[in-house]
């Protein structure tokens, strides 16, 4: 089963069914907040870049362990030629040459 959450306008964080206040500006967007200290905040005009509890700060501020999946290089194999036993390197040089 998914559950629909929405975001804190505020702080960011995930705000659940049932859960979070719903505040109208006078312009008519709809604001979502996580809590009354959220919602407070906001009001009080406070910048959450500011506040280290904020996502948004911790983004700022290189906090949150965001692990970015990217693919491993894979090294090129270098070839080396080696002498084998009952023939020296010069010698498989030489027949490679004459092919």
């Amino acid at each position: 089963m998914v559950v629909k959450t929405d975001t804190c306008s505020f702080s960011e964080s995930k705000v659940y069914p049932g859960h979070g206040i719903r505040f109208v500006r006078k312009d008519g967007v709809l604001t979502t907040f996580l809590n009354a200290k959220c919602a407070s905040m906001y009001l009080q005009k406070k910048k959450p870049a500011n506040l280290t509890w904020t996502i948004s700060w911790r983004r700022l501020n290189k906090k949150a362990s965001t692990v970015t999946a990217s693919k491993k290089r894979a090294r090129k194999g270098q070839k080396n030629q080696r002498a084998i036993v009952g023939a020296s390197l010069d010698q498989i040089k030489a027949v490679k040459a004459r092919q």
